[in-house]
């Protein structure tokens, strides 16, 4: 059965939604915000693969894996972040991470 592109991007569309409430909800905590991001991110990736079984063309897919790719190095290197920050702070809140010095 195939899905009709209209309900793909319905969903792509409710799904970035979701990640956009998320990440303006919760913009205090640095997890809830990387979740946020990634729902988004999957959200674009949806709308690409089902562009791409739309059309026949295989650029939707190998956007999404560059995006996979992209989204992968970002989640490890903003979770090591946040665990860093965690041990020295005891805190995940956004704000108390505002005044950084080197």
């Amino acid at each position: 059965m195939i899905v009709p592109f209209e309900h793909v991007l319905i969903l792509a569309g409710i799904l970035f939604a979701l990640g956009l409430v998320c990440v303006l909800v919760w913009r205090m905590n640095l997890i809830m915000l990387l979740i946020g991001i990634e729902v988004m991110l999957n959200a674009a990736m949806l709308a690409f693969v089902g562009g791409a079984a739309r059309w026949g063309m295989a650029d939707g897919q190998v956007f999404s894996l560059v995006i996979m790719a992209l989204t992968s190095a970002e989640v490890s290197l903003a979770l090591a972040m946040v665990v860093y920050l965690h041990r020295r702070k005891r805190t995940v809140d956004a704000d108390e991470f505002s005044e950084l010095k080197g």
